[in-house]
């Protein structure tokens, strides 16, 4: 095996936005006078499209409430980030900086819309370790659909044998198997060791660092 790309997720397994997210999702759907999902609920919608994932968590709703829960969320996301800062996981910006060093090109797979991922990347100052991003309007399909890792491959001319995908949920495990290549789950994210396991990982991982022994 000889990894030259690896094509991360974001949420959950480069940025810790979890809390962020449930907070804006509970407060969204309590604004929109609908049924208050827990905790939990909220979370496992984490790495799906905002309207999927209210579609996940309203599906009685027509499309034109989702797309209003969207647009509140998005509005409300802005404000709560403010109170509940996402913070990048713990050995992010080293594990980064030494795939580079090792010359491996590193990318983002997200259902995370362009603006939004790209001030994350931005303010976080790791901007510069990613040669290439593909967001949830890059595609025409999203995870666990294998066009976001095909796209990638065929964009910047990498073979499936060299790839790796790492993720926190067994829809990023599941999109890489789609699309042929190696794949990695952390357990950081949201998502547990079995849950990523049965979803086909080759490995699994607790910390980002793990991830220098693997390549």
């Amino acid at each position: 095996m000889n990894i030259k790309l690896i094509i991360f997720d974001f949420d959950g397994t480069i940025m810790d936005t979890k809390n962020t997210i449930i907070v804006a999702k509970q407060e969204t759907l309590r604004q929109m006078e609908l049924e208050v999902a827990d905790e939990q609920t909220c979370a496992n919608t984490i790495g799906m499209s905002a309207k999927i994932g209210f579609q996940k968590l309203c599906p009685e709703l027509s499309e034109d409430m989702i797309n209003l829960c969207v647009k509140r969320y998005r509005e409300i996301f802005d404000e709560i980030k403010k109170v509940v800062p996402p913070v990048l996981f713990p050995d992010m910006v080293e594990t980064l900086n030494k795939l580079k060093k090792k010359g491996i090109v590193c990318t983002i797979a997200t259902s995370r819309g362009r603006n939004s991922l790209i001030e994350f990347l931005e303010s976080m100052g790791i901007m510069k370790y990613f040669s290439y991003i593909l967001a949830a309007e890059d595609t025409a399909f999203l995870k666990p659909n294998a066009e976001p890792v095909k796209k990638t491959l065929v964009d910047l001319s990498y073979s499936c044998e060299n790839t790796l995908v790492v993720g926190d949920m067994p829809f990023d495990i599941i999109m890489g198997k789609n699309a042929g290549v190696y794949t990695c789950g952390v357990t950081y994210g949201v998502s547990g060791k079995n849950s990523l396991l049965e979803a086909g990982a080759d490995w699994v991982i607790d910390n980002i660092s793990d991830l220098l022994e693997i390549v």
